[in-house]
């Protein structure tokens, strides 16, 4: 079976993670079929509304780190993939229906949605801490979460669905038997609205989206070299071998002191 479904109800596109014994992670073959489908969507003139979700106890997992550690290297990017919902050129409603886990890369498809719709089981987590050289500290800012939320989220901490839901990040939750009826319950809503509504409503709201000041991401891009690169595979290795990382932390042990700063990162016009 192939590890991306697709089905199309009038309207609406359902895309459906289908790696299940896998928790749905972000394979290369699986991101190629996920990109394929979103190209689909956003190049018909038919369909106006997208769902995805998983199959099995996971959303979507994220990184395959069983590829990682086969490649060398860190992260899903082993070859290079056009998926228009990543960078941000789907012009159409998007809707994630979250089935089960939705970490890291997970946790991102599932903030990259427009609405979303969870089952109670379902557990969140931004993994950027556990697996990089710095937290993911712009999820809790996308989402106007408070800032000792953002901090804790940006350390991997876990969150459930009711705790996101009670937060303003999921919009319905819903039991496991009424998750994708919810769902298209929600896409036939959009598609009841005039057509120019429904377009015009979305291309504001994106616009409203916080977005975090370039200074702060050339930081963020600096921190993200800022100590022992071999913990970013350690990491993963631990991880597949099911033990407590062992860490080196620094190349030097002054630099844990040497932060880089706002004024050193300045970007130059």
């Amino acid at each position: 079976m192939a590890v991306v479904e697709t089905e199309n109800f009038g309207q609406i596109m359902v895309i459906r993670l289908n790696r299940p014994e896998r928790m749905n992670a972000l394979g290369f073959e699986l991101r190629s079929m996920m990109a394929d489908a979103w190209n689909e969507f956003e190049e018909s003139k038919k369909l106006e509304v997208a769902i995805v979700t998983g199959t099995g106890k996971a959303f979507c997992a994220g990184e395959d780190m069983k590829e990682a550690l086969e490649r060398g290297a860190p992260g899903s990017q082993s070859k290079p993939v056009d998926d228009p919902l990543k960078d941000g050129r789907i012009s159409k409603p998007v809707i994630a229906a979250i089935n089960g886990f939705a970490m890291g890369g997970g946790f991102m498809l599932a903030e990259r949605a427009d609405l979303r719709v969870a089952v109670p089981e379902a557990l969140f987590e931004v993994s950027e801490a556990k697996r990089w050289l710095l937290g993911g500290y712009y999820h809790a800012y996308w989402a106007n979460l408070p800032h000792p939320v953002a901090t804790e989220m940006a350390f991997g901490f876990r969150f459930t669905a009711d705790r996101l839901y009670q937060m303003g990040f999921i919009n319905r939750l819903v039991g496991k038997d009424q998750l994708m009826a919810e769902a298209i319950s929600m896409a036939e809503h959009l598609l009841s609205l005039p057509p120019a509504s429904r377009v015009n409503t979305l291309y504001m709201m994106r616009q409203m989206r916080p977005k975090v000041d370039e200074g702060l991401e050339a930081l963020a891009e600096a921190l993200h070299d800022h100590g022992e690169k071999s913990d970013l595979m350690e990491s993963r290795l631990a991880f597949k071998e099911k033990r407590k990382p062992v860490f080196k932390g620094w190349v030097k042990p002054k630099d844990r002191y040497a932060m880089p700063t706002l004024d050193s990162v300045k970007i130059k016009k």
